[in-house]
């Protein structure tokens, strides 16, 4: 199924009167956000990893570390989209919401059952991958915002950001010009693809919604966990390449 932005505020905004003035234009805080930090945005989704990958010239043992490490971070990353789903149910109201994240959640079964294939694919043995202190970092962060004391909708623009970094970066690899091998196209496929672009844009309008509406507490505490989001992951990147 398709996300788009205009199916999620039909849905939410059902039997709702939305007023808006004339010759006004909303914000949109996560664009707003992407603009504000972009050198860190673009460091996180052009990392040389993904460039590498895009080229054709990225060292092999350095996809297979990440293909390790990244198993080991979805598994944690399961629990979490767990939480934001439960989140949804309490604080959104909005079954459109539900949908949304049911989809994601749902998926992540077969992701981590493509992990398993591609490692065996790659010879790499899931069971002997020992987690690297920048994975484990990544991963305690991401269980700091399970608990019960982060809101919604800090919980829903992280999740957004967290799954927009890998389809920006992997839709990279799959345009015109790229020279990314055979070998490594399905993985692109997995998170570049059209599909997986629309889940994150209707992630992205529920997380403008909710942000629209929330004090300037939470707006700020969720612009600090983008950049934290940024940071993790440009980390990881450089942990795959190896360069830490």
């Amino acid at each position: 199924m398709l996300f788009s932005c205009d199916m999620i505020r039909e849905q939410n905004r059902r039997g709702k009167t939305e007023t808006k003035m004339e010759g006004t234009e909303r914000t949109v805080m996560t664009d707003t956000w992407l603009k504000k930090h972009r050198q860190i945005y673009l460091e996180a989704t052009r990392h040389p990893f993904i460039l590498g990958i895009r080229d054709g010239s990225v060292d092999l043992s350095s996809f297979k570390r990440w293909l390790g490490q990244d198993y080991i971070f979805v598994r944690a990353f399961v629990p979490f989209t767990a939480s934001v789903l439960l989140k949804a149910s309490k604080e959104s109201g909005e079954n459109a919401d539900i949908d949304v994240l049911l989809g994601g959640l749902a998926a992540l079964n077969n992701e981590i059952a493509w992990f398993k294939s591609e490692a065996s694919k790659w010879g790499v043995s899931l069971e002997n991958v020992v987690p690297q202190q920048v994975n484990l970092d990544y991963c305690r962060f991401l269980e700091s915002l399970t608990g019960p004391d982060v809101d919604y909708t800090n919980s829903i623009t992280a999740f957004w950001a967290i799954e927009t970094v890998y389809q920006q970066s992997f839709a990279h690899c799959l345009e015109e010009d790229s020279k990314t091998p055979d070998d490594l196209k399905q993985t692109c496929q997995r998170w570049g693809n059209d599909g997986f672009g629309q889940y994150c844009l209707a992630l992205k309008c529920i997380a403008d919604r909710q942000l629209e509406k929330a004090s300037d507490d939470v707006v700020a505490k969720a612009e600090v966990n983008l950049v934290r989001i940024l940071e993790h992951e440009v980390q990881f990147w450089n942990m795959s390449r190896g360069t830490i």
